[in-house]
């Protein structure tokens, strides 16, 4: 077990961290265990291209192939921008980043910190009014060679606080509301869910809306 969770380990540090889900798995942790249990192939990642399969190939003792076109196509690291004269402030945008680049609030404009977009494209299909577009941010450069070790580590870094942060506030909640039980009861089984879980339900259907139009 614990050389299965060194392996993991190792696979998950070459890899580029965008968390974009488009290996299939929710996150690159999740892929690189994948990997390492023989569940998954090295040849899933658009994002770290060639090389970075090469990466996997060394690290696992396979052999180097070409990326599976299932999961998409290598290419220069991207930027999202946001056309700030149609935002609307909806806040879905900023619930499927997973590293907590897009900053705004309810009803007011959203922007999008670039150092700390990954280009993972989550956000877009979750914007209901159709104001996000790619910007190459790398020009010719693709996979690990439009993407540095520094950006991967500060991706990988903020997925992480955003994860613990999710979970504190989800906490926070079910403390604030009592047990899940009291909560149900609280509010009626006929009554609506919350605002909070609507919009939970609402990312999930952008994300599965995401992976449906990279598998298309």
């Amino acid at each position: 077990m614990q050389a299965l969770e060194g392996l993991a380990a190792r696979i998950d540090a070459a890899l580029p961290q965008t968390q974009c889900t488009r290996c299939g798995y929710a996150d690159c942790a999740a892929y690189a265990t994948a990997i390492a249990s023989g569940e998954a192939g090295i040849d899933q990642c658009p994002p770290g291209g060639a090389q970075g399969i090469a990466r996997l190939a060394a690290l696992t003792g396979q052999a180097a192939r070409p990326l599976d076109p299932r999961f998409g196509t290598e290419g220069p690291r991207s930027v999202v921008v946001i056309d700030e004269n149609w935002c609307i402030g909806c806040t879905l945008c900023i619930k499927a980043c997973p590293t907590d680049a897009i900053v705004g609030a309810n009803k007011l404009m959203h922007t999008v910190m670039e150092p700390y977009c990954t280009g993972c494209e989550l956000c877009i299909p979750a914007c209901p009014v159709d104001c996000m577009s790619l910007k190459n941010a790398s020009g010719q450069a693709t996979g690990w060679a439009a993407w540095s070790p520094a950006q991967a580590q500060q991706a990988r870094e903020r997925y992480v606080f955003r994860q613990e942060r999710l979970a504190r506030e989800a906490h926070e909640e079910t403390e604030r509301l009592g047990t899940p039980a009291l909560a149900a009861a609280a509010v009626g089984t006929d009554s609506p869910p919350p605002p909070a879980e609507n919009k939970q339900a609402a990312i999930a259907a952008a994300l599965a809306r995401a992976r449906e139009r990279r598998a298309g």
